[in-house]
C-alpha cells in the first residue's frame, strides 16, 4: 500500500529566495515561509504562535519563484515533507526538514510597476517535470 506526504501552507516569506545550480545544471531555490495561527486562551487572552517552514524548489519552479518572490509575501506552497543529514564540520549529525515545494501560488500582488501576480501559480509533476498546462503565461 503506497503512503501519503503531502505538505500544504500558506504564509509570508521570511527572507528573499536565494538561487543557486547543482554540478549537473539543475536550478535550486530556497526560501523560509512564516506561518502564524492565532487562537484564544482558556483566560479569554488571544494568543499567536508563529512557525517557520523551509522551502526547497527545483528547476523551472525554482527559477520563477526566484524571479517572482521577495521577503513579505505571501504564498500558498503545496509539497512534500523531506529530511536530510549531514555530519557537520563538528562531528556532530545534523538534520532539516524541508519542504520540497510541487506548486506555488503567489496570493499577493507584485510590487508596484510590475505585472500582477495575484493568482499566478507555476508547478511541477512528482518527478520534477515541469508540466507546461501549469504555467501562468
Amino acid at each position: 500500500m503506497a503512503g501519503l506526504n503531502k505538505v500544504m501552507i500558506i504564509g509570508n516569506l521570511g527572507r528573499d529566495p536565494e538561487m543557486r545550480y547543482t554540478p549537473n545544471g539543475s536550478a535550486v531555490t530556497s526560501f523560509s515561509v512564516a506561518v502564524s495561527r492565532r487562537w484564544n486562551a482558556q483566560d479569554g487572552q488571544q494568543q499567536e504562535d508563529t512557525e517557520w517552514f523551509n522551502v526547497v524548489a527545483w528547476n523551472k519552479l525554482a527559477e520563477t519563484c526566484n524571479q517572482s518572490l521577495s521577503k513579505g509575501r505571501r504564498v500558498y506552497v503545496e509539497g512534500r515533507l523531506q529530511t536530510r543529514s549531514w555530519d557537520g564540520q563538528d562531528g556532530q549529525k545534523h538534520y532539516r526538514t524541508e519542504v520540497i515545494a510541487s506548486t506555488v501560488l503567489f496570493l499577493d500582488s507584485r510590487p508596484r510597476g510590475a505585472e500582477s501576480a495575484v493568482g499566478a501559480s507555476v508547478s511541477e509533476d512528482v518527478d520534477g517535470d515541469v508540466d507546461p498546462d501549469d504555467l501562468p503565461f
